[in-house]
């Protein structure tokens, strides 16, 4: 048993470096007839991942062999690129991209906030979006976003897995805390649910914890959620006058 487990061990050593080895950082540039390269989306399709060119068309992306890359402009035609062994192999990844040729007679902006990578066509808007937490716990527990690894494996065993998912509750419940600040301020829980000064952060953690309170929360429906939360205000100041006999 104990040859067993030293064999697994050392598997999981020699192949969570190899997983590591593969996964570089790809430094490359965009080539184009034209005079600034800013800008350019450059999308790692595997792991989702997203940065942008500079001013000289110059990018550097996490990115393994057999990954696809791809480079999208407002001026330029869409290309693809699939990575092999050779373009690691370089010190730069050339990528030469066309320049699409537009006639008008008058331009006017008025808006930029609608340019993104959805609008663009690069990502499906049915695409999920992560938070910080979330990303972390998907990226650790996901065989998806692990295609060749055993990091969910490791992670599980490990008990990062489950330390991953307490950090993405409490990042959800400081977001809800974050909205009820946001629509109640200190003199509502004073004046209209009459809490004691000292009890209005503690009613606050005490309301998130609450999932009826929570789905009403993300209705966003602020007279719904001001007949619930003065419901449990009852109920907490309840609590308050048993904690203090």
């Amino acid at each position: 048993m104990r040859q067993f487990l030293v064999s697994l061990f050392s598997f999981f050593v020699v192949f969570s470096f190899s997983q590591s080895r593969d996964s570089l950082s790809l430094k490359g540039k965009v080539n184009a007839y034209v005079s600034n390269l800013e800008g350019v989306y450059v999308i790692n399709l595997k792991t989702e991942h997203t940065v942008f060119t500079d001013e000289t068309g110059n990018f550097t992306i996490k990115a393994s062999v057999g990954d696809t890359l791809v480079f999208s402009g407002l001026q330029f035609k869409r290309k693809e690129v699939v990575l092999c062994e050779e373009d690691f192999g370089s010190e730069i990844l050339d990528v030469h991209l066309v320049a699409i040729a537009h006639e008008l007679n008058e331009v006017m902006v008025r808006n930029y906030s609608n340019i993104n990578a959805i609008s663009l066509g690069i990502v499906s808007p049915n695409l999920r979006t992560y938070t910080p937490a979330e990303r972390k716990l998907a990226t650790a527990s996901s065989a998806r976003l692990n295609p060749q690894g055993l990091d969910p494996i490791i992670n599980l065993i490990s008990g990062r897995t489950a330390m991953l998912k307490k950090e993405v509750a409490v990042e959800k419940k400081e977001t809800y805390m974050a909205m009820l600040e946001k629509m109640f301020d200190k003199e509502h829980f004073i004046n209209t649910l009459h809490l004691p000064l000292d009890y209005i952060k503690g009613f606050e953690y005490y309301v998130v914890d609450n999932q009826k309170f929570t789905k009403i929360l993300d209705t966003k429906n602020k007279t719904t959620i001001e007949f619930l939360l003065g419901e449990l205000a009852e109920k907490y100041k309840e609590i308050i006058a048993c904690e203090n006999q």
